[in-house]
């Protein structure tokens, strides 16, 4: 009888511990410091956010069902990871499929494209390797010539 007990006992303590835990974990996992900082752009937000003084966006163009953006896998979270931290540089998404608009105004033809955008306006468009170091580099390049160019132009 004891030993029925003390099994039922260890049982609801496993369970109070898994209803204290999981919240905890949940919370966790969804506190922005633990996610990739990739902001998802809509038809709503997207013009504004492209146009935020003195910040250069990357942003990536894509749809779900098309195979070479499901290819890139994490890739642009990956982006986003290693960009957090650099001052004046936001990395985006915009699903084409549920935000036409946007795509069809940014001229987006095929999937995935990759663009930058600075005070509004398309800067560059990215053709290079699908690696975190290549896009990073290039987006730092992309910032450093905006920056510079507004110097000259102030």
């Amino acid at each position: 009888m004891d030993l029925v007990r003390s099994h039922h006992r260890r049982r609801s303590l496993l369970f109070l511990l898994l209803l204290l835990i999981l919240p905890l974990f949940f919370f966790l996992s969804a506190c922005p410091g633990s996610r990739a900082e990739v902001i998802t752009l809509t038809e709503e937000t997207f013009a504004d956010k492209v146009k935020e003084k003195d910040t250069v966006w990357f942003v990536q163009f894509c749809v779900p069902w098309c195979k070479h953006c499901k290819n890139l896998g994490t890739l642009w979270e990956d982006l986003g990871k290693t960009m957090e931290g650099e001052d004046e540089i936001e990395i985006g998404q915009v699903d084409c499929s549920t935000s036409k608009p946007v795509c069809t105004k940014v001229d987006i033809h095929s999937y995935p494209t990759f663009k930058i955008f600075y005070d509004g306006e398309e800067i560059a468009k990215y053709k290079g390797p699908r690696q975190v170091e290549p896009l990073k580099q290039f987006v730092l390049d992309e910032a450093d010539k905006a920056a510079r160019a507004k110097l000259e132009a102030d």
